[in-house]
């Protein structure tokens, strides 16, 4: 089934609010769904990327009303400062007439400095935790979670945190037929939710009809080191060890052990790549020992995509 089959609910009138100093990768994400972008700064002029590039505009941040979601990217410049000449200003006013409000990294920061994220939970770039928690005492600052959602406020991590959040919107807004066949469009991995730490699953996956075995993939996802016997999931799922196999093979194209161990795989993969050691990854990817890991690495992946 590609994107075209899928049939999508009402258009979302979404504003992007840019400023010079933004990066481009937290501005620049398509997702395949009906949204109509609104790019504006704060006072109506093109900006410029951290890395120079100019980014046309279309709109002043007080020439816009009546938003679904706003979203407000990140840029190294929001850390260090200043703060860019009425940044702020166009926060609080496209806020104020927003569904929702969003960030990217260290977007959380113009939000937080705009009193946005007083009394909220919030997270931002790994490497920006504490300085978000030391600079606003009032904000309950997540340092794990890939994307915090508190109300109608969502902060996220880094840029690939930015496109996890950006599915989850999609799948609140269109659902999440079309939220999996986008991340597999995209071709990344496929939803990460929100306190999950970034640990991968495999975008060839089909994404489950039954919310029980949906929940059982994501359980397995954010937390790849949890006991995922056969007979725990079965438990988790109400259902017996045969019926759940049974019903795994059909809706995701694999046995759920053979899941499980592709998604350890794959987060033991991402750990090392961040420069955890092969003991730590084993960990904390549910592989067990480093020995285990380094098998299981030569042999590849466990389960195979059903095309």
């Amino acid at each position: 089934m590609t994107l075209s089959d899928i049939p999508a609910r009402r258009t979302h009138t979404v504003a992007v609010l840019v400023y010079d100093g933004v990066r481009l990768l937290d501005v620049a994400v398509s997702m395949g769904a009906p949204y109509q972008v609104l790019v504006c700064s704060p006072d109506g002029r093109d900006a410029r990327t951290s890395g120079g590039l100019p980014l046309g505009v279309g709109y002043a941040a007080d020439s816009v009303s009546d938003l679904d979601t706003l979203v407000v990217p990140g840029g190294e410049c929001l850390v260090t400062g200043p703060t860019p000449t009425g940044l702020l200003d166009a926060v609080k006013v496209l806020a104020a007439g927003a569904g929702r409000v969003t960030s990217v990294c260290a977007g959380s920061f113009a939000l937080a400095a705009a009193g946005l994220l007083d009394g909220r939970r919030a997270t931002t770039h790994w490497r920006h935790t504490a300085t978000l928690a030391q600079r606003y005492p009032a904000v309950s600052v997540d340092e794990d979670s890939i994307y915090v959602r508190d109300g109608e406020v969502l902060t996220s991590a880094g840029v690939s945190a930015g496109i996890d959040l950006a599915l989850a919107l999609v799948e609140d807004d269109h659902g999440d037929e079309l939220a999996h066949a986008i991340a597999k469009d995209l071709v990344v991995f496929t939803r990460r939710r929100g306190t999950a730490p970034q640990m991968p699953v495999p975008a060839w996956t089909t994404r489950p009809r039954r919310p029980q075995l949906r929940t059982l993939c994501d359980e397995i996802v954010a937390d790849p080191a949890a006991d995922h016997s056969l007979a725990a999931l079965a438990r988790r799922a109400g259902l017996s060890v045969r019926h759940l196999s049974r019903l795994f093979r059909q809706e995701v194209g694999c046995s759920p052990t053979a899941f499980v161990a592709t998604v350890r795989l794959a987060a033991a993969r991402t750990l090392l790549d961040s420069g955890e050691t092969g003991a730590s990854a084993a960990r904390r990817s549910g592989m067990g020992s480093e020995e285990t890991l380094r098998r299981a690495l030569r042999r590849g992946p466990t389960a195979e995509p059903r095309r």
